[in-house]
């Protein structure tokens, strides 16, 4: 929660900052890193829960024009413990959600250069483990592909550096099988918090 604040305050802070810098151009790459936290939707699913987590994330964008970008979000694997609904950890699993997104920048000439985003999203999962009341039993978490959308800006520091901060919707859902049984999709289609440090060439 207060990873998830101190996101979000980078953000708004960044909405408040005004002045002029060198234009966006066409061909201009963007390349972001930083931390993002993944805050999945409640009531994910009748029987389990999966929890928020935070990890390393970059992006990259090609300006297509001054306006328009193309974006792929890549990340360091996020790590997620999976919960009985209000009961006990049973299982854990880790995933990549590669996303690749349309952006239109609205204010290419500005020190502050928000803009809004829509693509498509594949998350697959691995490394899923079983623990305590489910220790033993095989839990499968099939790839999910789906819609995204973002907000975001970028506040320009000089001519190449700049911070970024956006928030993101991923739709992700998962079918969760248990020992080759389905149980169902698990709806996690998170919030996505970002706060990073951006360099323009």
């Amino acid at each position: 929660m207060k990873l998830r604040t101190a996101l979000c305050a980078t953000f708004f802070i960044a909405l408040a900052a005004s002045g002029t810098a060198n234009a966006m151009d066409q061909g201009d790459w963007l390349v972001r890193a930083g931390g993002s936290y993944v805050d999945p939707k409640s009531n994910n699913h009748e029987i389990v829960s999966v929890d928020s987590q935070a990890s390393f994330t970059f992006n990259v964008t090609y300006m297509m024009t001054e306006a328009w970008g193309v974006e792929l979000l890549a990340a360091w694997p996020f790590k997620h413990d999976i919960y009985l609904v209000d009961g006990p950890q049973v299982a854990s699993t880790k995933h990549l959600p590669p996303t690749l997104s349309i952006q239109y920048h609205w204010a290419p000439n500005s020190m502050f250069q928000p803009y809004v985003g829509a693509g498509l999203n594949y998350t697959f999962f691995f490394d899923t483990k079983t623990t305590g009341a489910l220790s033993g039993v095989d839990l499968d978490l099939g790839g999910s592909l789906g819609w995204a959308a973002d907000i975001g800006a970028d506040l320009m520091l000089n001519d190449n550096w700049f911070l970024n901060g956006s928030i993101r919707y991923i739709d992700i859902s998962t079918t969760a099988k248990l020992n080759g049984e389905s149980i169902g999709k698990v709806n996690i289609s998170p919030w996505v918090y970002s706060a990073n440090v951006g360099f323009r060439f």
